[in-house]
């Protein structure tokens, strides 16, 4: 299929310049999709830091509390490609703008809730109104900035992507040490409401106008796949891989998968997907890349905190603010990013990145320690936020610029839920290494202990420090062969990461997108344009 990019047309049939949008507009309608994106990021990660005070507040199960946190990602994962495919068709704007009305009431309804029953609810609601968000973000870079800009633009947004889950964390642990839960939804409406000022004042609209009928088949089926194999990830740690729900889930997900596949080949330039398309090197290349690269992110956020709460004896807070150099360094790179590969390609930004990022994993395996401490990870936290943040931009680019302007929705919400799977996917699969790793190790660390204190030694770090207050003689043994067990099943998750990252290095190498450097092109095509009401 072609990816020919039509000649955009604005309602009265004109093609609309899209250098009549001067800097001052180009800034603030980045700001307002970039606050928009910031609160949905921001929601993923931001209710770990409470567990416990949910637990206490509702009186529920750790599983309860579990779900409260998952059904937001598994909501948002499910619907960002048919609420992406819709955005393109009804319009980008009205959908930014709903989005953002359904999230803004949804989180405060969660703020408000006084049982568990209505927190997941909210959750439910969140989720949906953050997949009519989070792809049109995206798209509204690509089909509103010129090409000259546009890499400056996207380089930005995926800082806010890629670094803005820690900073929400760190402020949600500030706000919960500071105030209560409750106030962890204040930053979410906060953002909303600066994002709706800016989009209603700010944001054009765009949308496709499609000679097929919307691929209704396509949408749902895609749903139930995603649903089933985010499910298996999500679950599959807690209930056991081989557990009958969670081999059901995964059958589910695989088949749903595969009609998906089959029918998106049949309906060829109708399909919510054209599948055709990962035969380019732009589109295949940048969706790896952004799986992988979330998944070990995703798999080393598994590993800090355990090591900085457990081992190293940190508060919540002070470990969320442990992780801010990383983001920064990731943040401040992926803004770098468009220039880098303007001097030497898209290809060679991203291959560089990833072994920057290998590189970072191979040092945190090699000198982590408990005596060594944060200094001895932060070197490796560093390079891992460099690497990943000039790998970030390029992925995003070659996937965005691979769909056809007028199904940037889609290409988004393509982007986003290659995210999405490959935090799973890290978080399942790191940590189930991790997991291993210390219970092999500790298993030989345990002599002399008495039996229910070594079975509580065994389910993790945390409980071995837990257990060790009541251990007597064997406190301080304990403690100390729990904190290095940790390390070691760190070094063997650690060094699987480097493993993984070398063969995207090699693939990259191989099969990246083309090593081409953009054109400046001040009359980029856009999607139909028309007026804001």
């Amino acid at each position: 299929m072609s990816t020919n990019q039509p000649a955009p047309t604005t309602a009265s049939g004109a093609a609309p310049d899209v250098r009549a949008l001067d800097a001052r507009q180009l800034r603030t309608i980045l700001i307002a999709v970039c606050a928009a994106l910031m609160a949905v990021i921001a929601s993923v990660s931001g209710l770990n830091v409470a567990q416990p005070d949910l637990a206490v507040e509702f009186g529920a199960s750790q599983s309860t509390i579990l779900w409260i946190i998952n059904i937001y990602t598994l909501t948002l994962a499910a619907l960002l490609l048919p609420l992406g495919a819709v955005g393109d068709r009804l319009g980008r704007k009205p959908m930014l703008i709903t989005g953002l009305l359904v999230f803004g009431g949804a989180s405060a309804l969660a703020g408000l809730a006084q049982s568990a029953e209505v927190m997941l609810v909210a959750r439910v609601l969140s989720g949906i109104g953050a997949a009519m968000i989070m792809p049109i973000t995206l798209a509204v870079i690509t089909s509103t900035f010129p090409t000259q800009e546009r890499g400056k633009a996207i380089g930005v947004w995926t800082g806010v992507a890629g670094g803005g889950g820690i900073l929400g964390m760190f402020l949600s642990a500030a706000l919960v040490d500071i105030a209560s839960w409750r106030y962890l939804f204040v930053l979410p409406v906060v953002l909303v409401v600066i994002a709706l000022a800016m989009a209603l004042r700010a944001v054009p609209n765009s949308r496709e106008h499609s000679g097929h009928s919307f691929d209704t088949v396509g949408a749902l089926t895609s749903l139930v796949a995603v649903v089933g194999l985010i499910f298996v990830l999500q679950e599959g740690p807690e209930r056991g891989w081989t557990d009958p729900v969670t081999l059901t889930s995964l059958a589910i997900g695989l088949v749903a998968t595969v009609f998906f596949v089959t029918w998106e080949l049949r309906r060829h330039d109708a399909a919510l997907l054209d599948v055709r398309l990962f035969r380019e090197h732009g589109l295949a290349g940048g969706s790896i890349t952004l799986l992988t690269v979330f998944g070990v992110q995703a798999g080393i956020f598994v590993v800090l905190f355990p090591f900085m709460q457990a081992v190293l004896g940190w508060s919540g807070l002070l470990s969320t603010l442990a992780l801010m150099p990383m983001a920064v360094a990731m943040m401040m790179t992926s803004s770098l990013a468009p220039k880098l590969a303007a001097r030497i390609g898209s290809r060679s930004t991203m291959a560089t990145g990833i072994a920057l990022a290998d590189a970072g994993l191979a040092l945190m395996a090699s000198i982590v320690s408990v005596d060594g401490g944060y200094l001895s990870v932060l070197p490796g936290m560093l390079a891992m936020g460099i690497g990943m943040g000039l790998s970030m931009t390029p992925s995003t680019e070659a996937i965005t610029s691979s769909l056809p302007q007028e199904r940037q929705g889609v290409a988004s919400a393509l982007n986003d839920i290659t995210r999405e799977f490959g935090t799973a996917l890290g978080v399942a699969l790191l940590g189930a290494l991790l997991s291993a790793g210390y219970r092999s190790a500790i298993d030989g660390q345990l002599d002399g202990v008495p039996q229910g204190t070594a079975d509580a030694a065994r389910e993790g770090v945390a409980n071995a420090v837990e257990a060790a207050g009541g251990a007597g003689s064997h406190a301080q043994q304990l403690e100390h062969a729990a904190q290095q067990a940790f390390v070691d099943g760190w070094q063997q998750a650690m060094w699987a990461g480097v493993a993984v990252m070398g063969a995207l290095f090699l693939y990259i190498l191989t099969r990246g997108p083309k090593n081409t450097t953009p054109t400046p092109d001040n009359d980029a095509p856009a999607p139909e344009t028309v007026p804001s009401r």
